[in-house]
């Protein structure tokens, strides 16, 4: 049509903006990005693509702010690649002026020079928006790993800053792993966990316990679930993958009874050794799964004494009262904007019972910064401040989980998990929305077990705004999500790379990948990996392009390999197929356990609840049978099965003895650094902890495990499963050394 954009222009705009013109899905189909699509996105990112004089407008105006402005934001280094060059951009009519450089090295002070422009060496310029630019170059000193401040001026101009990130090549891999020896661990459901005294949800004293029961196997550390803060509502705001927000945890984690000011509180131990609380307590621990709500209430009720118990010692500035200052003063806006988000939420919902989402408050309270919002800041602050409280508290919790995991012999201790996604009415786009784009989803395109694709209804990063303020809230993810562990999970690690981007009004079909700046987020997970010493394993799984794997391996990240998906054309590869650098486990939060996998429950599961028809069930079912058939023929060819064994698939109908056995053994016996078994496929449990596609048909995120914390050294079952997992440790090396 003739009022078309040039396809010319919209392909120079797509490109700038980083969206791929195709793509290749995991049935090896080949996908051409519609110009419908390119334009959807291209508008989402703020370019009106509906004619040829609008893209090219929007383009000159973004030439002409790159070159007016003397450095870049931001720009991150190699280590190895010093001395640092800089280059300005300076109009050739300023190229007689003096410039100002200020370098201000992270903790070691600024250093200052002025010098005349003319001394700098000249490269070839450009004109923009009428002005013709001058490219200069300035050397800088070597400089240490780490965050450096750099100001510019030139003339009498107001300064530029930059940020100067200087990165490693490669993450953090402790000698052992790097030497050739080979670790192990456990993955938990934090929530899931069940003992004879919590408040009916794991916390950070059961998760202690279990600490001591894997170290006890000779497992090396103990991988948790995000422990992000969520909203505590079921069915829809229990997903620790979608959290809340991804800088704080969820406080429904905390041990009350641990607390100082719990023990404290003559209110709170009043109140608490009552037998209406004691019921309730009763009823909680003996319910089939997480009532999220439920333990919320009560242990926010308790937390808000404590506080009360705590505030005090806080107004009199005692020893206690200054560390809780500090950590304020540690944490900043990110904390100051959660908290007001939890007291505004908690606030209306009052108010109004109806009110559950940010989106439908009151328009002057969606937006953090209008000054209804500062005025309730200071009307409940002391509201605000509770908030502070439970987020120090927890801090401190597992701040004592990870040193007690390290005190036991476990080298790694806890291994946390970043989540790819953060909730479109949760406290991130409440506080920072310019950080994600509007008018698009994330997803995936289709693939085996999504043939129509996945749109998990989160909205994508704004790369572009990231880049202006120096990546700040990418480092704090990475940094405050592993600062008390040994590891650090990146749930969908491709995000780094692409996404692929759902135009509202489409489905998943209709999606295109769009490109982030990988070159710069992977050399700062490097960065902080190093600095916090902490093993990063980056969940490389779906539609992955060999650079990508590529890239994360040079940077030394863990490639993140299941069993289910590690196939040849027509078998399962063996043991010996599988990447040194990598994490290898069984199965996911999303994906059937084992014994669900071989009992079909999985599948019954999706009939149950409306995902598939009769006829797609029997269609999975029968598909199922030939995977099984090729497991067992893998662990067949391996040996681990023995001779009186059927050799039949369909002979089997659960998850027997031999089996079990021969599947972790076959994990064990792969070369991969590390090895993970969920704790579901170690005591053969059936139900996986998320059925995707599903909310209220399906209890998401609320399973508990089989057996209690007490129950896993004292009942036979247990124990047997426990000497069948030690067996493949020292079977293949995996065993801590301490053990």
């Amino acid at each position: 049509m003739a009022n078309d954009p040039d396809k010319q222009a919209l392909q120079n705009a797509a490109a700038l903006c980083g969206i791929e013109p195709d793509f290749w899905d995991i049935f090896g189909r080949h996908h051409i990005t519609s110009e419908s699509t390119q334009r959807a996105i291209l508008r989402a990112v703020g370019i009106p693509a509906e004619n040829t004089d609008q893209i090219r407008g929007i383009l000159d105006e973004r030439e002409r702010a790159e070159w007016s402005r003397v450095v870049p934001p931001c720009r991150v280094v190699s280590v190895n690649e010093q001395p640092v060059t800089l280059e300005l951009r300076v109009p050739s009519a300023m190229s007689a002026y003096d410039y100002r450089i200020d370098v201000g090295v992270e903790g070691q002070g600024a250093s200052s020079l002025t010098a005349p422009l003319a001394t700098l060496a000249t490269l070839p310029g450009a004109v923009a928006g009428g002005v013709e630019y001058l490219r200069k170059q300035i050397t800088l000193n070597e400089l240490p790993l780490g965050y450096h401040e750099i100001l510019i001026a030139i003339g009498g101009a107001a300064p530029v800053s930059m940020t100067l990130i200087v990165a490693p090549d490669r993450a953090f891999l402790p000698e052992d792993l790097t030497g050739g020896r080979k670790q192990a661990g456990l993955a938990i459901s934090l929530y899931g966990l069940r003992s004879a005294r919590n408040w009916g949800c794991g916390d950070t004293r059961d998760l202690r316990q279990a600490l001591d029961w894997a170290a006890a196997i000779g497992v090396s550390f103990l991988a948790l679930n995000p422990l992000h803060a969520i909203h505590n509502r079921k069915p829809f705001n229990t997903s620790p993958y979608l959290p809340n927000s991804v800088f704080y945890h969820n406080a429904i984690y905390l041990d009350i009874e641990a607390m100082e000011d719990f023990r404290a509180s003559k209110r709170c131990q009043c109140l608490w050794s009552g037998p209406s609380i004691q019921s309730e307590l009763a009823a909680l621990r003996a319910s089939e799964f997480v009532e999220y709500e439920r333990v919320n209430a009560i242990k926010t009720r308790f937390l808000k004494l404590s506080f009360l118990q705590f505030l005090p010692q806080y107004r009199r500035r005692t020893t206690r009262g200054l560390e809780f200052q500090n950590y304020l003063d540690r944490e900043g806006d990110l904390l100051d904007r959660f908290a007001t988000y939890c007291a505004l939420d908690e606030y209306l919902h009052r108010r109004d019972p109806d009110l559950w989402v940010w989106p439908n408050w009151p328009a002057a309270f969606q937006e953090p910064d209008s000054k209804e919002t500062r005025a309730f800041q200071r009307k409940r602050a002391r509201s605000i401040l509770f908030y502070k409280y439970a987020q120090w508290q927890f801090d401190l919790q597992l701040a004592a989980a990870q040193q007690h995991a390290r005190a036991i012999g476990l080298p790694i201790g806890l291994y946390h998990d970043l989540a790819l996604a953060t909730d479109r009415c949760g406290s991130d786009l409440w506080a920072h929305r310019s950080f994600y784009v509007a008018g698009c989803r994330v997803g995936s395109p289709p693939d085996d077990f999504s043939p129509q694709g996945q749109d998990w209804a989160f909205p994508p990063p704004n790369s572009h705004e990231h880049y202006a303020h120096s990546y700040r809230l990418f480092i704090e993810s990475i940094r405050k999500t592993c600062r008390h562990g040994g590891a650090l999970r990146i749930d969908h690690v491709m995000r780094f790379f692409r996404l692929y981007w759902i135009p509202d009004g489409s489905d998943a079909t209709a999606g295109a990948y769009v490109r982030d700046r990988a070159d710069d987020l992977v050399r700062i997970l490097a960065l902080e990996s190093v600095r916090q010493r902490v093993v990063i394993i980056g969940e490389d799984l779906g539609t992955v392009e060999p650079y990508i794997r590529e890239t994360l391996a040079r940077f030394g990240i863990l490639s993140y390999r299941l069993l289910y998906f590690e196939r040849n054309d027509n078998s399962y590869k063996s043991p010996a197929e599988y990447p040194v650098q990598a994490l290898v486990s069984s199965t996911t939060h999303d994906l059937p356990t084992i014994a669900g996998f071989w009992a079909n429950t999985d599948i019954e599961a999706r009939r149950a609840a409306g995902i598939i028809d009769e006829g797609g069930c029997r269609d999975q079912l029968a598909a199922r049978l030939i995977e099984k058939q090729k497991m067992l023929d893998a662990l067949r060819r391996e040996g681990l099965l023995p001779p009186s064994s059927s050799r039949r698939a369909g002979d089997i109908p659960e998850l027997n003895g031999d089996l079990h056995n021969a599947v972790i053994g076959f994990l064990a016996s792969t070369p991969s650094m590390l090895l993970v078994v969920n704790q579901e496929d170690l005591t053969k449990e059936l139900a996986q902890q998320n059925l995707p596609g599903t909310t209220w048909q399906y209890p998401n995120w609320s399973r508990k495990m089989k057996f209690t914390l007490e129950q896993l050294r004292s009942d036979p079952e247990a124990i047997a499963f426990v000497q069948m997992f030690r067996h493949w440790l020292q079977r293949s090396g995996r065993m801590r050394n301490s053990v």
